[in-house]
């Protein structure tokens, strides 16, 4: 009971963290640092300063931070204590009948090995599945869509490749048709004004490095824009 409640506790954990990733994607966060931040959240270590900064500058990333945190703390101390009692499964069950579940008694040791033996197992064919890619992607579109769907979080049209300190960095920024800075020159665009760098556009196959300020923004351009990431936030959120 104990070894089968500590597969299930893993099985969740694992589960909590890709929902994690996801969340964090939709909130602007590049795909590989969402998913190193879930993890980091839930096991409460790996955390840098810089990186810690996409998370602690936006309220929405702090929400999902904590309640990562809290789920991974309740889910350590979970397994730890199915851990520990799965290794002698055997007596703890016979505490609790009035006869032996077996004809006879096996040695404490050998309970001990089979469980671990049986978790070993488990655990490897867990981490074979969940590392497997064609799984995952399909378990973490589902989970998108069922995110998306339920509006727990609204997804954003930017994507926070970089951060350097004092809130700096570097963000792809897809433009919706409609959007105030579409049709316009980066001149006009006011992004400038507005402490956001425009490094790049990105349209179609092309790019066009260090654009001229009379280079119009289309819909479907992808920015690559320097500045202070709150900034980038308020006016592509």
């Amino acid at each position: 009971m104990n070894l089968a409640l500590f597969i299930v506790v893993l099985i969740v954990s694992l589960m909590v963290v890709r929902i994690g990733a996801i969340a964090f994607q939709l909130t602007g966060l590049e795909w590989s640092m969402a998913k190193f931040q879930a993890l980091s959240c839930f096991t409460s270590t790996g955390f840098t300063t810089k990186e810690a900064e996409l998370i602690t500058g936006s309220a929405q990333r702090r929400r999902i931070a904590s309640a990562l945190m809290v789920l991974g703390h309740a889910g350590l101390v979970t397994m730890i204590a199915t851990l520990v009692n799965s290794l002698r499964a055997q007596e703890v069950l016979e505490e609790h009948l009035s006869t032996p579940i077996l004809p006879f008694h096996l040695p404490p040791y050998l309970v001990q090995l089979m469980n671990v033996f049986i978790l070993v197992i488990a655990v490897y064919l867990i981490y074979r599945v969940f590392t497997n890619t064609r799984f995952a992607k399909k378990l973490t579109d589902l989970l998108r869509t069922r995110i998306v769907k339920r509006e727990s979080f609204k997804p954003v049209s930017f994507e926070e490749l970089l951060v350097a300190t004092g809130g700096y960095g570097v963000s792809s920024v897809r433009i919706r048709d409609g959007h105030a800075v579409s049709g316009k020159s980066l001149c006009e665009s006011g992004l400038r004004q507005g402490d956001i760098n425009v490094l790049a556009v990105v349209r179609s196959d092309q790019t066009i490095p260090n654009p001229a300020p009379d280079t119009k923004i289309l819909p479907g351009d992808e920015l690559i824009c320097f500045g202070k990431l709150e900034n980038i936030r308020k006016e592509f959120a």
